[in-house]
């Protein structure tokens, strides 16, 4: 067994628990996944913990954004924007004054299903916050906000979500990750 002992591979058996806590912080510190984990690893005294991101207010910051196209004229476009907003902060829990939104109407270039039916299509951009509950509400929430101010149908509204890594998302002359 000579090479593949605990020993030969450097491990030590009354340290194993501190060595492997290091291993893995290491590796989740130089994993870019982890900016966009909903939790984060600390460390704190020598200890690694686990803690869920919405306790860290710097995890809830930045750029959720809604870019939204539809083939009709809205009827109170600027209604619609500002509500759009609210529903985006109240969905994905962020505070609205990070919100941005961006909507073109009256596209007449735009198909759904082969139609050119009254259709909407967006995409969500944010700093985590992007999941299958969030997703749920906001799609609702939007589908609900086009068909009163537009009366598009919910099942002509694709809405593409898309978690942002911090460093991929830019905002007052750098990123999100410093």
């Amino acid at each position: 067994r000579g090479g593949s002992s605990d020993e030969a591979r450097g491990l030590n058996h009354t340290n194993a628990p501190a060595q492997m806590r290091t291993a893995l912080l290491a590796c989740l510190a130089s994993t870019e996944a982890l900016l966009i984990s909903p939790f984060r690893v600390t460390s704190s005294a020598g200890r690694g913990s686990v803690k869920a991101a919405a306790c860290d207010s710097e995890a809830n910051d930045g750029d959720p954004s809604l870019i939204l196209t539809t083939n009709v004229a809205l009827s109170d476009k600027a209604a619609f924007v500002k509500a759009c907003s609210a529903a985006i902060a109240t969905s994905l829990s962020k505070p609205e004054a990070y919100v941005a939104v961006c909507v073109t109407d009256g596209h007449e270039a735009m198909s759904f299903g082969g139609s050119t039916d009254p259709c909407a299509l967006g995409c969500v951009y944010s700093i985590g916050a992007i999941n299958q509950e969030n997703n749920g509400a906001l799609t609702k929430a939007i589908s609900e906000l086009l068909a009163a101010h537009g009366a598009v149908p919910a099942d002509r509204v694709y809405l593409n979500f898309f978690d942002v890594p911090r460093a991929n998302c830019g905002w007052s002359g750098r990123t999100f990750a410093g």
